[in-house]
């Protein structure tokens, strides 16, 4: 399990309004100004939980909004990246790696709420269950988690993790919101909404 944690912390993987069609495509919700600034040193712990914070602000209004809006028998969900979105990889050393917060108290309301989690990363097969249990001990209450098998390892990052959220939706669920810090977490649509968090050019995976 150790050695499975260590190579957690080291694998990197790899948003306009609702219109009401779960295929829509969405513009990215932009991070704090402050992201800009940071860009140009090594960031810092606490820069990066006050920019993950400024679009969590904006996110959590939209999804209490939405969730309010359900449809009749809709199956509403949200997906979310990993590594530095759910969880804090290049900032927590230990396992489990702790909660990246903003994101855990948005969607901490959303699974009171009856919206499910799905977890889409490009983290191998191999840390499948370690990932889980990082994710559950932590919170989240994972209704899925979709981890990358051999062949998916040759594949675009962006294609792989827009194939996962097609399934997801011939499922039968509504994605109201896309998270992650990564533009190849948000492309390619099959979300209602989309939010980044900072990655700072690059300087987080």
């Amino acid at each position: 399990m150790a050695a499975l944690a260590a190579l957690a912390v080291q694998t990197a993987p790899a948003v306009q309004a609702a219109d009401g069609t779960p295929t829509a495509r969405s513009a990215a919700t932009a991070p704090a100004a402050s992201v800009t600034a940071a860009t140009a040193a090594k960031v810092d712990y606490a820069t990066w939980q006050k920019d993950c914070q400024a679009v969590m602000d904006q996110a959590l209004p939209y999804l209490k909004q939405r969730i309010a809006a359900a449809r009749p028998g809709e199956k509403q969900a949200i997906v979310l990246d990993i590594d530095n979105t759910a969880l804090e990889t290049d900032f927590g050393f230990s396992y489990p790696q702790p909660a990246n917060r903003p994101v855990l108290d948005a969607a901490r309301y959303a699974q009171e709420h009856g919206v499910s989690l799905f977890f889409v990363t490009a983290r191998p097969g191999v840390l499948y269950w370690p990932t889980e249990y990082n994710l559950e001990h932590d919170g989240y209450e994972v209704s899925g988690l979709h981890v990358r098998g051999l062949t998916d390892l040759f594949k675009d990052v962006a294609a792989y993790k827009t194939a996962q959220r097609v399934g997801i939706e011939n499922d039968g669920y509504t994605i109201i919101a896309n998270i992650g810090n990564n533009a190849t977490d948000l492309s390619g649509g099959h979300a209602e909404k989309t939010f980044k968090l900072p990655d700072y050019d690059g300087q987080l995976s």
